[in-house]
């Protein structure tokens, strides 16, 4: 397994080691040592997984303190566009994202800290995400920012043509708006 540090800190790529022969493939997408050998040291308590077709973004979301989710966020079909926004007011990098490609193909996951809105759009036909996270859904922790922000400007790489958006996150407020921080 290799840890690649992004320029965001806490903000870490995972690419798995992956063993292949004629049968297929194998690899270990969470090891608890190994990430603990590499500072990262979350208890994961639930996965969850989602399915999108081509032009969904979903986010970005996230849950404040004391319930602030850590995620561990990976591909099992398709390929999305991830994007992290760093929250922390007391970070170097505060208001800047960070976005990968992590597909079904390249193996990849993303590491999202306490600390950060996190949000996908999906660039092939369809996408399966997986990601475990560190604390249980609390409604009244639940916020986000709109994804289209233009403080952030975020490019989704998605065809505005295309871009499919839950009521629910149309909605919400810009980075500007905030009243929460980390």
């Amino acid at each position: 397994m290799h840890i690649e540090k992004t320029f965001i800190q806490d903000l870490v790529i995972v690419t798995p080691r992956v063993f292949e022969d004629s049968r297929g493939y194998f690899f270990e997408a969470y090891n608890q040592a190994q990430f603990h050998e590499n500072g990262i040291e979350y208890q994961f308590i639930q996965d969850n997984q989602s399915f999108s077709k081509r032009g969904v973004i979903r986010g970005l979301h996230l849950q404040i303190n004391p319930f602030a989710q850590a995620k561990l966020v990976r591909v099992l079909e398709g390929e999305i566009l991830d994007v992290a926004v760093d929250l922390r007011k007391n970070s170097a990098t505060y208001g800047q994202h960070f976005s990968i490609v992590l597909s079904a193909e390249n193996k990849k996951q993303l590491m999202v800290p306490h600390g950060f809105a996190h949000g996908f759009s999906v660039l092939s036909e369809t996408a399966s995400v997986l990601y475990k996270v560190d604390q249980l859904y609390h409604k009244e922790s639940e916020r986000g920012i709109r994804y289209d922000d233009p403080t952030l400007a975020i490019d989704w790489q998605v065809n505005p043509d295309e871009v499919i958006v839950s009521e629910k996150d149309l909605i919400l407020p810009g980075f500007d708006e905030i009243d929460w921080e980390f």
